[in-house]
């Protein structure tokens, strides 16, 4: 495809965070942009605002007549995560349109630029926006297609004059596949998405795949740890390639060294608390130094970096309170962050608002959900959110509830977690999950800055 010919630009799945962005993107290129979404949300409006008719309804009527022929000048794009009976999408179909995913869109975006790709089961998205302020801050220079809200750039979606592009790889339905990186980051490979593929070994197998994708000459940045090989390996304080020493927290902010062999870096002030997420920035260290980024600009960089949203982001931060939201939905990313939290405010009491996020996810996991939930001084447990799925039978919150070893938890809806925040007022609260949690991040913040 060449998508410099490319006038006019429709997405089935407008509102999902990474197709959001390539409507962004061509939108930014002067293409005529519409799309359906299921439901109205704070991101689908913002994209009605910037001049992209959405609609929400499964209607053929509600197509533009200019979208409804084939045309090279026409480019249909769809996200997996659309039901399959969509009567919008058979229609294309029908009428002869060629639909592309998201992912095939990318690849044929990265095939012309210099692409930096970040993968990995959790930790890609924080590390590819990293990677991607780091060199816009530096005046490096790229564009990025990320899959959350950059907190710096209040985007999800960046553009550059230059010709590198980073680009959030994604494993579900083995989309990566189309990418080619010359720089490619693998953050982790726990399983996960085994709806997709069945077997933890598969996706494994799928990452090597996406490593052999890296163009010849290219470099492949892999966690210590992982079952496959990089050129580089990196970690968070264990001697390898490139790896973080002295990590500690001072006066609420965490700090760091970072080692190489032939760079050193210390006292790093990381602009975005977590101990994950000093691993991600060694990652993101060490493209910037691949790429030759002078020492003091990449601690600049980190240092400014307000991270993404819904990704361990403070809402609410005075001396009655704390409140902070994160997208954690895996239980290793649940671990990461709540180990966190303890390091950071070890002497409060943490209350944990969580979602799950899939009945396949939630019954594959349960064990794993179980004890990492039990880090929480007192949970509150929302019933599972479904996204695409049906509902399996004996596979609810309730079970998963029974099986957490703590004794301060409550199954709750979302108006109980309003009351009880308010009337019990709770000195440290996150809410955590990938649903549609989220709608509860600003009436908890009202409450919580509104309680002196």
């Amino acid at each position: 495809m060449n998508i410099d010919k490319i006038k006019r630009v429709y997405l089935l799945g407008i509102g999902g965070i990474g197709m959001s962005g390539l409507a962004r993107y061509f939108r930014r290129l002067g293409c005529e942009v519409a799309g359906y979404d299921r439901t109205s949300t704070e991101l689908t409006r913002a994209l009605e605002a910037e001049g992209m008719p959405v609609t929400y309804s499964d209607d053929i009527a509600t197509v533009p007549a200019n979208f409804q022929e084939p045309s090279e000048e026409t480019l249909l794009i769809f996200t997996p995560a659309i039901p399959k009976d969509l009567a919008l999408k058979a229609f294309f179909v029908n009428q002869g349109h060629e639909l592309f995913k998201r992912s095939q869109v990318l690849g044929f975006i990265s095939a012309s630029r210099f692409t930096i790709a970040v993968a990995g089961t959790h930790g890609k998205t924080t590390t590819s926006t990293m990677v991607a302020h780091i060199l816009k801050d530096s005046g490096y220079d790229c564009s990025a297609f990320l899959g959350g809200i950059s907190s710096n750039y209040q985007n999800n979606v960046l553009f550059g004059e230059n010709n590198v592009v980073v680009v959030e790889a994604d494993e579900y339905d083995r989309s990566f596949l189309t990418l080619h990186p010359n720089i490619a980051i693998v953050t982790s490979a726990d399983a996960d998405h085994l709806d997709i593929y069945g077997d933890p070994a598969e996706l494994v197998t799928s990452f090597k795949l996406f490593l052999d994708r890296v163009v010849d000459g290219g470099d492949k940045i892999v966690k210590k740890g992982l079952p496959f090989s990089g050129n580089i390996t990196y970690s968070r304080e264990e001697q390898c390639d490139a790896y973080a020493e002295n990590v500690h927290v001072r006066d609420g902010e965490f700090y760091f060294d970072y080692h190489s062999a032939d760079l050193t870096i210390k006292d790093i002030h990381l602009g975005i608390p977590g101990l994950h997420n000093v691993e991600n920035a060694v990652a993101a260290i060490t493209v910037a130094k691949l790429l030759e980024i002078d020492a003091d600009k990449i601690v600049q960089a980190l240092s400014n970096f307000k991270g993404v949203k819904r990704r361990f982001e403070f809402l609410v931060r005075t001396k009655e309170h704390v409140y902070i939201d994160d997208y954690a939905h895996h239980p290793e990313e649940l671990r990461a962050f709540l180990t966190s939290m303890k390091k950071l405010y070890p002497n409060k009491k943490l209350t944990v608002v969580f979602q799950p996020h899939l009945f396949t996810r939630t019954r594959d996991f349960i064990d794993g959900f179980a004890e990492v939930l039990g880090l929480a001084d007192e949970l509150l447990l929302m019933e599972i959110y479904p996204a695409r799925e049906l509902p399996i039978e004996g596979v609810d919150s309730s079970w998963l509830l029974s099986k957490i070893e703590l004794e301060n938890k409550r199954l709750v809806s979302p108006e109980e977690v309003l009351e009880i925040v308010k009337s019990e007022s709770p000195e440290l609260v996150v809410t955590v999950g990938a649903g549609d949690i989220d709608k509860l991040v600003k009436p908890l913040s009202d409450i919580l800055r509104n309680d002196k």
